[in-house]
């Protein structure tokens, strides 16, 4: 186990490697991108450019982060986490520009504080595509009126070299089910309210809970870690046996697919995305209340649920980006 939580590690320092050859100076680069990175545990967002930066730059893509070196072809933009002057000063004649869009953001924060029209003027003024995380999320942009340019779908993924299912636990017949939630956002729509219900309500002769990350509510008998880096949590996922997402109006919650991808059938709150990715991998519920039945089914239907599983591969998420940046 020792030995396999080592490459793991080493997977995830590659990642990290890759983001700062990215942000090192480049006299000439193949693609730009905007986004403000920070180094994990953080949010969603950030996780999956930064797997996607690793996977470009496995293909031999030279990448800039906050530059447009001599050469760029193509601009990705992460919604509205970039400097905005920045980019307006160093953009060049030429650079396709493609506007990676959340949200929509008063939706997924449950208050509207102006960043969606300011994305839907940015995107007016610069974008010449856009990529949304789900159709839950292209829909909802269209419903309150926010047009954006050549909408395409295309999801995130996880890095497979650090989120996968190689070596997880199995569940055993009378051992204990192990359940696991995540959350990086404290937002009372990440759904910590409905875990609290889920802790009054679970069988804790049968099974074990534990939550990753913070919270706005205490817990009493949930095991609880602070936020991990990328490696420690998929060792965590692999060590549990089904997810619980209370995450509400999601683009696309890479909590969930990280989870999904380490070979964990998921009980998810049908809302935003989530039943977009889970599929038949898992069964959604409307009130906390319907947790424990759920959960039950999930663990009497374990292996046929963890067989469902279908997580779109970064590879796969990668050559798309390709596309729509007309790199392929």
């Amino acid at each position: 186990m020792g030995r396999h939580r080592g490459k793991v590690r080493m997977a995830a320092n590659r990642v990290d490697v890759a983001v700062e050859r990215a942000t090192a100076p480049l006299r000439r680069a193949d693609l730009a991108i905007f986004h403000a990175f920070m180094r994990p545990p953080w949010g969603g967002g950030n996780q999956f450019l930064r797997a996607l930066v690793g996977e470009l730059q496995r293909r031999g893509l030279r990448i800039a982060v906050n530059r447009v070196p001599h050469g760029t072809r193509a601009c990705l933009v992460n919604a509205f986490n970039f400097d905005e002057r920045r980019l307006r000063a160093l953009m060049r004649p030429g650079v396709r520009i493609v506007h990676r869009v959340d949200g929509p953001v008063a939706v997924s924060r449950g208050y509207d504080d102006g960043i969606d029209e300011w994305i839907v003027r940015f995107n007016s003024d610069f974008a010449d595509a856009t990529i949304f995380q789900s159709t839950f999320s292209r829909d909802r942009h269209r419903e309150l009126g926010y047009e954006l340019r050549a909408p395409v779908v295309i999801p995130n993924a996880p890095d497979p070299s650090i989120f996968h299912a190689l070596g997880r636990r199995q569940l055993l017949p009378g051992a204990p089910v192990r359940l696991i939630a995540t959350s990086w956002s404290q937002n009372p729509l990440k759904g910590s309210a409905d875990l609290k219900r889920l802790e009054e309500l679970l069988d804790w002769s049968r099974y074990e809970l534990t939550f990753v990350g913070r919270s706005p509510i205490a817990f009493d008998r949930v095991r609880t870690l602070p936020p991990q880096p990328s490696a420690e949590l998929a060792e965590q996922l692999r060590q549990h046996h089904i997810y619980v997402t209370a995450h509400r109006n999601e683009a696309c919650s890479n909590a969930l697919l990280e989870a999904l991808s380490c070979g964990c059938p998921a009980a998810y709150v049908r809302s935003g995305s989530n039943a977009e990715f889970v599929g038949d991998a898992g069964i959604g519920y409307d009130e906390a209340e319907e947790l424990p039945g759920i959960i039950d089914e999930l663990a009497r239907d374990w292996h046929e649920r963890q067989g469902a599983i279908a997580v779109k591969p970064l590879a796969e998420i990668a050559d798309r980006y390709l596309e729509v940046l007309g790199l392929a």
